[in-house]
């Protein structure tokens, strides 16, 4: 079955239609990176396709091979952002109306963007796949042509294209190409490609931590689903793979890599250092991936291509980009310090521990009159060893805390250092991700405290369409179940943080 579908793609591929609209895009080589990694770094521009993301060349491609007659009883896709912008921008050169559904809490820019190609769009349900399914429902109502944003073999065949052009136009062939992935579509279709007329080339797929969904398939060999993933990288936030592009991928990718959020936020920084140019965070994804993967395998003079899947990001999420990229680039660390609550002792610590580095952050936090707690940025010129750090930190006797890779510490603790609480006798706290819309936290705290006491709050708007909120509640061991059970009726993400000890040495009573 397998091998049928796989012809039937390469066939595709071969008589597409895609450059009627779509562009053929350059690869672009880092100069700067490639010279300091010792290897040769090329970067697939699908940023720079008509509608900045690679997914118009799959909507394209499917509809493209459609009769009229069938298409004039509508389109319809479902999409928070870049599936949608590439079915709207096809059904507008094809003389067609598309109707989008997209979740309520879409971003602004994104909805504008398929608004301004022309298409009807339809805000229903809070997340990626409740709209799906009213996208699929109105298909079948109506008999109109749903598109799938990656689990289906035409929409393969567009992506697929990309490694075409690959082998056509590199000046030496790739020794490994670094792809994204999110549902497969793009992986499939390229590996399928490139795997049927270079065999040797080597694919690795790449995703973020916490999105992962075809890693942790691929293991366990079957296809699994995710309960939950990280928005970061909202272009691959995907919780299943499909049938198809599960096995195309157990068949033709080599080898999977996650990386971090900070990771993803330094190759974004690569990028436009090399070649002015800002990705979206999934668009960086395959970037981070290549810069790990030649750290774990200590790759030299190879030539390396990361596909740049796309540009649509908004632009108040590059303050977050800009604010984790030092931690990506392994040049800052976060650390939590005890020190003596005396005249003097801050002055002391940073001659015996930081004279070859600079305080990028600096939070203090009045614990008692013994005791003060630091919670400091740590940033050198260079990638730093943590380790050294630490074992000057041992000898000098100071007891510290690593917040380098704690996301509460990241996220809230950093901009949330004040007096310790007296009067709170028993309290848990949680970190939630909620959906994002002008009102969302005003209904969240709402929801919260109609039955137990807030007594820690903290939010921070990094753009995006999801939001983090980090919340204490007043509440005795008692009343454990019933919290318990009210978490679980409210039906966000959360995660309890009351044994992190980013909370507990900063914020606990």
């Amino acid at each position: 079955m397998i091998a049928e579908q796989a012809e039937k793609i390469i066939f595709e591929i071969l008589v597409s239609r895609i450059y009627d609209h779509c562009r053929r895009t350059p690869l672009d080589k880092l100069p700067f990176l490639s010279q300091a990694v010792q290897n040769q770094i090329w970067l697939k521009r699908e940023d720079l396709q008509p509608v900045h993301s690679f997914k118009l060349r799959g909507a394209y491609h499917k509809l493209s091979k459609i009769p009229l007659e069938d298409l004039k009883k509508g389109i319809i896709g479902a999409s928070a952002g870049n599936h949608a912008q590439g079915v709207a921008f096809s059904a507008l050169k094809l003389g067609v109306k598309a109707k989008i559904f997209m979740p309520t809490n879409t971003a602004a820019i994104k909805i504008q963007a398929v608004e301004n190609l022309g298409s009807e769009i339809i805000l229903q349900g809070e997340t990626l796949l409740e709209a799906s399914q009213f996208a699929k429902a109105e298909a079948e109502k109506t008999g109109a042509v749903y598109v799938h944003p990656f689990n289906d073999m035409d929409v393969i065949a567009g992506q697929g294209s990309i490694g075409l052009e690959i082998l056509q136009d590199a000046k030496e062939l790739p020794d490994v190409l670094f792809v994204p992935i999110g549902g497969g579509g793009l992986i499939s279709g390229v590996s399928l490609v490139i795997k049927t007329l270079k065999p040797s080339m080597k694919i690795v797929g790449v995703e973020p931590h916490e999105s992962n969904v075809m890693t942790l398939s691929i293991q366990e060999k079957r296809r699994i689903k995710l309960d939950y993933i990280n928005p970061f990288a909202d272009g691959v936030a995907v919780k299943e793979v499909g049938d198809i592009t599960f096995a195309l991928c157990q068949k033709y990718v080599d080898d999977y890599i996650n990386v971090s959020t900070d990771e993803i936020c330094f190759a974004t920084k690569i990028i436009f250092n090399n070649l002015r140019a800002i990705p979206e965070p999934s668009g960086a994804l395959a970037l981070a991936g290549l810069l790990s993967y030649i750290q774990k395998h200590q790759l030299k003079n190879k030539n390396l291509i990361a596909i740049n899947t796309g540009a649509n990001i908004d632009f108040e999420r590059l303050r977050f980009i800009a604010e984790r990229t030092k931690i990506g680039e392994g040049k800052e660390i976060l650390l939590g310090i005890r020190l003596k609550e005396k005249p003097g002792t801050l002055k002391e610590f940073c001659q015996k521990i930081l004279q070859d580095v600079k305080i990028s952050e600096f939070n203090y936090r009045y614990h008692d009159s013994d005791v003060a707690l630091i919670f400091i940025g740590v940033e050198a010129m260079e990638k730093m060893d943590p380790q050294v750090l630490f074992s000057k930190l041992k000898e000098k006797g100071y007891e510290y805390f690593d917040f380098t890779h704690n996301d509460l510490a990241k996220s809230h603790l950093k901009y949330m250092i004040g007096g310790r609480p007296n009067l709170v006798a028993e309290e848990r706290v949680f970190q939630f991700q909620f959906p994002e819309h002008p009102f969302a936290v005003s209904l969240f705290l709402e929801k919260m405290s109609e039955r137990w006491n807030i007594s820690l709050f903290h939010y921070r708007n990094y753009g995006g369409d999801y939001g983090k909120i980090f919340l204490g509640m007043m509440a005795t061991k008692s009343e454990k179940e019933k919290i318990d059970q009210f978490l679980k009726d409210l039906n966000y993400f959360y995660k309890e943080e009351t044994d992190n000890p980013a909370y507990s040495t900063f914020l606990s009573f």
